[in-house]
């Protein structure tokens, strides 16, 4: 069975860091592309970053919102995804999902991913 469960969400004002985790169980975060989306309020999901699987090379890609402000990363150890958040802006605010994709490419679509986690919020306030 499956999960991905993310956590480090919470409030922080504008400027500030944020690291969100995603700690799987079920799958190898090495054998997986792995990606963090998106959804404010009112709107739909959206691709934040991605991460291919080692065998890809291990390639980085970012919305162009987040380009240079955010990073994904990945520990084999603890099978666990990060994404660095630097910069934050109130724009920023939603639900943040980790997500993987068992192609282990690259991908920005959210229907390439097929397993989700539940989510954590992050708050940006100005």
């Amino acid at each position: 069975q499956v999960q991905l469960v993310e956590s480090g969400g919470g409030l922080v004002q504008a400027g500030d860091s944020l690291r969100l985790s995603c700690a799987a169980s079920g799958l190898t975060v090495r054998s997986y592309a792995m990606g963090w989306f998106r959804q404010a309020p009112g709107k739909e999901r959206e691709f934040v970053a991605s991460l291919t699987m080692v065998w890809s090379g291990s390639t980085t890609v970012y919305a162009d919102s987040v380009k240079g402000r955010f990073t994904i990363s990945r520990d084999n150890a603890k099978n666990t995804v990060y994404l660095e958040m630097n910069s934050l802006k109130p724009e920023d605010t939603a639900v943040y999902y980790c997500a993987a994709n068992p192609t282990g490419g690259y991908t920005t679509r959210r229907r390439d991913y097929l397993y989700w986690g539940q989510g954590t919020q992050v708050t940006v306030s100005s």
